[in-house]
């Protein structure tokens, strides 16, 4: 058995059965990748109960890249209603006891459904199953997820305010649908929203330490607009102070949470009207200056930059030339 994390096992846990898989993957404007995803899921050492692939209103040639699978796939077929909404409907689609989701852009390497079997089966008290995922841009790898974001194998509703520490796993169908699914409502943050709820509603997570997933990097993708990406968060964060009853340990860590992330959807926003010259790059830049959570030293250079925000644009990319990454941009970050 491969090395994994997981919390304790109840006592008198016994192994069960291994469970089907289906493998769910939602798609929008995906024709150029979606083939790739796909061909990685039916090609496993222990083939998938089956392949659902929810089109979310595409308009590129779908069709066409799917048609070498039509006969050994579900395919759905729906409007577009964004990532949430096409997963949604991938599940209610499909009929495995597990649903292992693959972004169209993603790919699994070929023992994944083999590892997630046996850790289903050695631990039948868990509901999300994950592998470790590598992650690579431009064809190489960059790094892996669990080390960019430490899985938590204890206290998993404390861990999960802090950290969306679960990403591309399986989960129990029907603990997916009991809970209501993804929020259509949310455009980037759905699926920490929804391992918040899992895990704060009593599910149990465990990460196989070994990356058998594949997660494709791109800077295009929606995911990779970090203010836009830390507005969201500081959304869910704020939905599960009014939605959920929670203990003072949890109740203290929502807040600190929370108040962290806004300190960053706020550098990050006013960082970005410095960046894109937007008519309120001032207004957004004395927010940092007076808001709380932020070091002297942050809020004099936000008074600064909002006296002279066109110095500060560019100094914000000479630093990006020098650390030759955007700040503006998070890879591999979910949520």
């Amino acid at each position: 058995m491969r090395a994994i994390i997981a919390p304790p096992p109840p006592g008198g846990l016994e192994a069960g059965p291994v469970p089907s898989f289906s493998v769910v993957i939602p798609a929008y404007q995906a024709a150029a990748v979606v083939g790739d995803a796909v061909r990685s899921a039916l090609d496993q050492t222990i083939p998938p109960h089956e392949v659902v692939v929810c089109d979310d209103g595409s308009t590129d040639d779908i069709e066409g890249a799917l048609e070498p699978f039509r006969d050994r796939i579900v395919l759905v077929r729906k409007g577009n209603g964004g990532g949430a909404s096409a997963l949604n409907a991938s599940i209610q689609a499909a009929t495995g006891e597990f649903v292992s989701i693959l972004d169209a852009d993603d790919a699994y390497e070929r023992e994944r459904l083999e590892a997630l079997g046996e850790l289903a089966a050695q631990r039948p008290d868990l509901d999300i199953l994950m592998t470790d995922s590598l992650l690579e841009a431009d064809g190489r790898p960059v790094g892996r997820f669990s080390v960019k974001t430490p899985f938590a194998g204890e206290r998993q509703a404390v861990e999960i305010l802090d950290r969306c520490f679960i990403a591309w796993p399986a989960v129990r169908r029907r603990r997916v649908l009991a809970i209501g699914g993804f929020d259509e409502s949310l455009r980037i943050a759905y699926d920490w929203d929804f391992w918040i709820r899992a895990l704060l509603d009593g599910a149990r997570a465990g990460l196989i330490e070994v990356p058998l997933h594949r997660y494709r990097v791109s800077g295009e993708s929606l995911s990779g607009s970090r203010p836009a990406a830390l507005r969201e968060r500081v959304t869910v964060l704020e939905k599960t102070a009014r939605n959920a009853k929670l203990d003072p340990e949890l109740t203290e860590a929502l807040r600190r949470s929370l108040a962290r992330n806004r300190s960053r959807a706020l550098l990050a926003e006013a960082e970005d009207g410095l960046r894109s010259n937007t008519p309120d790059k001032r207004r957004r830049a004395l927010k940092v200056a007076a808001g709380r959570g932020f070091k002297p030293v942050t809020r004099l250079k936000a008074a600064l930059a909002a006296i002279a925000p066109r110095r500060a644009a560019r100094r914000l990319e000479a630093r990006e030339s020098r650390e030759g990454t955007s700040r503006l941009r998070r890879p591999g970050q979910r949520g």
